[in-house]
């Protein structure tokens, strides 16, 4: 074939430049060279497989099953084994052709392959294992060194050497000198510290690490976007290796770990970026952000993690396999992760894996150790009180219910009184609805006609009226959803308690329970106000109860009747008298704290419902209470008399116990449990006078007050300062929990030196007294010596 390239003009290599035409002529001879080291290397290739094949021995492709038919194999293989002169010319003709070829020469004849098959790109590892043929362990495999490996135009091509076999004798000697030189090393031992010097090296290694923990923690706080990826470094200080300050690292890195967090984390939660996101194009400053971003949510992932598993080693008693700290410093650790965690749900709720700590912590409060389940019932009450919108407080009452439910009912007490800390009761809707809502100043009349075109006027006006309209909406939506949260999380928890009061009557839960049902009852729907009753008052009438137990329930159904209960004709007359029978079970020992539930239950039966109560029912209750007030510590007394003076003021010819003079027929009985049939008004108020002698002067001051009628004007009434405070708040200011006296009392002790001043006074005027009356007698018997005694005594 003629060749049709054209030969470039002499014009067109004039315009080459001369660099073109070097670069040309490298390249031709680069390929004329590789082509010939090409050739050479196949040839070369060619060589040494003919030289393997000559040098290879043939190995049986099958294993031999028994040691019996090994001769039998041999003779077999002889017959076999045809010579040359044994076969047909087309054959040996085969063969020879074959031999010519470098493929017959470089193929395994090993393997059961065709000579030409092609790779299969998708054979499967157990079919490449399945073909290798089996092959006799008569002789050791050579162990291989395996070098790095060769890439050329073909491909990558790996190297091996194999290993150098010593002689054994070698190897001995070997053994021997590395035996003496470990003899050498362990004649060297290391140097004895006292501990003296142990202190002080494990107070050197500390200040060490101090160190290096400050200075990580002022960089990330200093300059949060740029040294985010330090907190890495800070982290892996919690893995720290050294027995003699690992747990003390360790929890400083925890705490300083948990107030960087608590730093430098935004105030809103950070989600993940979408694909279409992460594709599009951003500013710098952007960038940086979301790679901020992205580093604290990934170290505050892996320390949550960290703390998590400090915990779960612990409670499940496994130590690492570093055996760095033991089982009694882990429980340090383990409460020091807790107050981490604590900390973080208290301080953090809104940003990222909130949910997640919520579900650690809870079930941690029903622990067996009373430090751990503290901490955690503490931050769940300082997360309710402090939670405002409701979110956090919805996610915690959905897992309590769930452990309870979980647990059978077989949970601390303490897990549901945490109810009580609730804020839906406290909150004020309307009030946090005009907090979140901007207040927007509009303009006046006068101002828009002073400042403003008509035009401009027209266009304010319209402007205005769409913003009141967006407020509104705003502070609607609000108010919405916290009351749908309120009413969520409300539900949840009467879901709870209902079940508890159905199918675990007798367990220690009941308390909480009914104090629980105390403080939300005005809140529960009026449908189940009928089957609620009736619960409460088959669980008094039962005596399973102790005192307080039934005051709350009491209280419960009396929040029931005083809310949306009004409409209900139900006549509590039951409670009542079970309230009158419990009374004399109260005394100054350890039922006092409980005076302040009775005086919560006298407030609801008779102050809120005056209209209900007859006059024979407030005589008998008023009565009692004032035997009552003789038994109880003073804080009692005054939050009893405060009662007292409610019912003076209330209830009308309450005055007629102030009187000796008895009031129609009967007798006062004051053991019958009946307060309407006990004749309470045949008796007087002599309790009074004896308050009036108390030691405590505010129970004084009340005593005197009540004998005088309970006036509101007057040398009677009472100052400002007791009169304005209910009986609940007086029981609480005159507690003496502190065990301090309230108002405090004076000291008169004298002293030792005053007392024996006076001791040495009274012997002078003894003395003086016997030395007057002896003169003068002396002086009437001998009056003369007596002046010539004096005359001597003075010119001595």
């Amino acid at each position: 074939r003629k060749n049709t390239k054209r030969v470039p003009s002499f014009r067109k290599l004039l315009r080459t430049s001369q660099i073109k035409l070097d670069n040309k002529l490298k390249n031709k001879q680069y390929k004329q060279k590789s082509a010939a080291k090409k050739y050479r290397k196949e040839q070369k290739k060619l060589r040494e497989a003919v030289r393997d094949a000559i040098s290879r021995k043939p190995f049986p492709l099958e294993e031999c099953k028994k040691k019996q038919v090994a001769g039998k194999w041999e003779e077999k293989e002889e017959e076999d084994a045809l010579p040359l002169d044994m076969m047909d010319e087309d054959d040996l003709k085969l063969m020879e052709d074959l031999a010519q070829k470098a493929s017959f020469l470089t193929r395994d004849l090993s393997s059961n392959e065709p000579v030409h098959v092609k790779k299969r790109k998708q054979e499967s590892v157990i079919e490449k294992y399945e073909k290798v043929p089996r092959r006799l362990q008569t002789e050791p495999e050579k162990e291989l060194i395996h070098l790095l490996p060769i890439k050329d135009k073909t491909g990558i091509i790996p190297q091996a050497v194999e290993k150098p076999v010593l002689n054994t004798a070698h190897d001995e000697e070997e053994d021997t000198e590395d035996t003496e030189e470990a003899e050498d090393f362990n004649e060297e031992p290391l140097p004895i510290l006292n501990p003296e010097e142990m202190a002080a090296q494990r107070k050197q290694k500390l200040q060490e690490r101090k160190m290096h923990i400050a200075a990580l923690a002022s960089a990330i706080l200093s300059e949060p976007d740029s040294n985010i990826k330090k907190l890495k470094e800070l982290r892996a200080m919690l893995m720290e290796q050294d027995p003699n300050v690992a747990v003390i690292v360790r929890k400083l890195v925890m705490v300083s770990l948990m107030e960087i967090f608590k730093d430098i984390a935004p105030s809103y939660k950070i989600r993940p970026l979408t694909e279409a996101e992460k594709a599009t194009k951003v500013k710098k400053e952007t960038q940086k952000l979301r790679e901020f971003e992205e580093g604290l949510v990934s170290q505050y992932k892996f320390y949550l993690e960290n703390l998590e598993q400090t915990i779960k080693d612990w409670k499940q008693r496994k130590l690492k396999k570093s055996n760095v700290i033991s089982l009694k410093a882990y429980k340090g650790l383990a409460e020091v992760a807790v107050k981490c965690l604590c900390e973080l749900l208290v301080a953090l709720p809104h940003f990222n894996f909130h949910n997640n700590i919520i579900v650690l912590i809870v079930p941690l409060m029903n622990d067996p150790s009373k430090t751990i389940s503290e901490l955690c019932v503490e931050a769940v009450k300082k997360l309710f009180k402090q939670d405002k919108l409701g979110y956090a407080s919805l996610g915690v009452v959905k897992v309590i219910s769930g452990l309870v439910r979980g647990r059978n009912y077989d949970v601390r007490p303490e897990v549901l009184k945490v109810f009580l800390h609730l804020r839906i009761k406290e909150v004020e809707l309307q009030k946090d609805s005009e907090d979140i809502a901007p207040k927007k100043k509009f303009m006046t009349y006068k101002e828009k006609r002073k400042n403003l075109s008509r035009m401009q006027r027209k266009w304010k006006k319209a402007e205005e009226k769409l913003e009141r309209e967006l407020l509104e909406a705003e502070a609607s939506e609000s108010k919405e959803k916290k009351l749908k949260l309120h009413t969520e999380t409300l539900n949840i928890v009467f879901v709870t308690y209902f079940r508890i009061l159905k199918k675990a009557q007798k367990s220690p839960l009941l308390p909480a329970v009914l104090e629980g049902l105390a403080k939300f009852a005005h809140l529960i729907n009026v449908e189940f106000f009928d089957d609620l009753l009736i619960v409460l008052h088959s669980l008094i009438a039962s005596g399973d109860l102790s005192y307080r137990e039934s005051l709350h329930c009491i209280l419960s159904a009396f929040h029931i009747l005083s809310g949306q209960g009004d409409v209900l004709n139900i006549d509590p007359m039951k409670f009542y008298t079970h309230l009158y029978k419990t009374l004399f079970s109260l005394h100054a020992g350890g039922t006092n704290e409980d005076i302040g539930i009775v005086l919560q239950c006298l407030d609801v039966m008779f102050a809120k419902r005056r209209k209900q109560v007859s006059q024979q029912r407030a005589l008998a209750f008023l009565k009692r209470l004032s035997i009552l007030a003789l038994h109880v510590l003073p804080n009692s007394s005054v939050g009893i008399l405060a009662t007292n003076r409610v019912f003076m003021q209330t209830f009308p010819k309450m005055d007629l116990l102030l009187d000796n003079e008895s009031q129609g027929s009967g007798v006062y009985l004051p053991e019958l449990e009946e307060p309407e049939h006990c004749n309470a008004q045949n008796t007087a108020l002599w309790e009074l006078h004896l308050l009036q002698r108390h030691y405590h002067p505010t129970v004084q001051k009340f005593a005197s007050h009540l004998i005088a009628g309970a006036p509101a004007e007057g040398s009677g009434a009472l100052p400002l300062d007791l009169s304005q405070r209910s009986a609940t708040e007086l029981f609480e200011t005159y507690c003496m929990r502190g065990m301090t006296f309230n108002p405090p009392v004076a000291s008169v002790t004298p002293r030792r030196k005053d007392t024996f001043s006076q001791m040495d006074s009274f012997v002078d005027e003894e003395l003086n007294k016997q030395l007057q009356q002896h003169i003068s007698e002396t002086v009437a018997h001998k009056p003369l010596d007596f002046a010539k005694h004096l005359k001597e005594s003075s010119l001595a």
